[in-house]
């Protein structure tokens, strides 16, 4: 593995495809199954870690990104998620690959590594969430988790425009739906202290709606952003 990092920023789209494929683990591919990860793509069961370390060692390459994303391997996807560059995403080309989601982990690292970096993803979660397919709907939700950790420029009134369409998908039963509802709750009441105030305030509404995911997403919600450990954590947050 350590030469062909040393050789990687000069290897084609074909020979890093063949690298990965040597890099298949029959077992992982078990685990993640376990874990609901089953995708319609071919699955090789690399370890996040190891994309990573590849991805660190190819750079940020926009052209291979689109190769990669077209392989339809798995792991391929979430690479291409790891090196291409948000300035060069299209709207197009965002919408092709939300699209593609076809398990959590791979909507996830996408949007946690690129897509919720344009310049339009505020714009996508709304549009997102009146969707109706389970993996585009969750995008929404993930953006706005990813958006609560990584930007640094949105305000606490920009969080609180999404908490209609947090609690509206509340309702909705399906697993990966309601589990990225409640990731996104969270994450913003975790982004401050005047936020986790408004968060656990929503989720109290939430927890009113006669609905099983709903009272689920708020129950769990209300549990960790009134923790001991949330709480020291945003006590000299402003």
């Amino acid at each position: 593995m350590g030469d062909f990092l040393l050789e990687l920023p000069n290897m084609e789209y074909q020979e890093i495809i063949k690298k990965l494929e040597s890099l298949k683990n029959p077992r992982n591919v078990d685990g993640m199954a376990w874990f609901g990860i089953r995708p319609k793509t071919k699955v090789l069961g690399i370890p996040i870690p190891e994309l990573r370390k590849i991805a660190r060692q190819i750079g940020k390459n926009h052209s291979l990104a689109l190769k990669l994303w077209d392989s339809k391997i798995h792991e391929a996807r979430i690479l291409a998620g790891y090196i291409d560059e948000a300035e060069k995403i299209t709207e197009k080309q965002f919408e092709k690959w939300v699209k593609g989601f076809d398990s959590w982990d791979v909507c996830d690292q996408v949007c946690s590594a690129v897509l919720d970096k344009t310049s339009f993803a505020v714009k996508k979660i709304f549009e997102l969430s009146k969707r109706k397919e389970e993996f585009v709907k969750r995008t929404a939700f993930t953006l706005i988790a990813c958006l609560s950790v990584h930007s640094k420029n949105m305000k606490d009134k920009d969080f609180i425009k999404f908490f209609p369409l947090i609690k509206k998908a509340s309702i909705d039963e399906r697993n990966f739906v309601k589990k990225a509802a409640n990731w996104a709750l969270r994450q913003i009441g975790k982004r401050n202290k005047k936020l986790n105030i408004q968060a656990i305030k929503l989720a109290k509404e939430i927890q009113k709606i006669n609905s099983k995911s709903a009272k689920w997403i708020a129950n769990d919600a209300i549990r960790e952003l009134t923790s001991d450990n949330v709480e020291n954590r945003l006590k000299n947050k402003k």
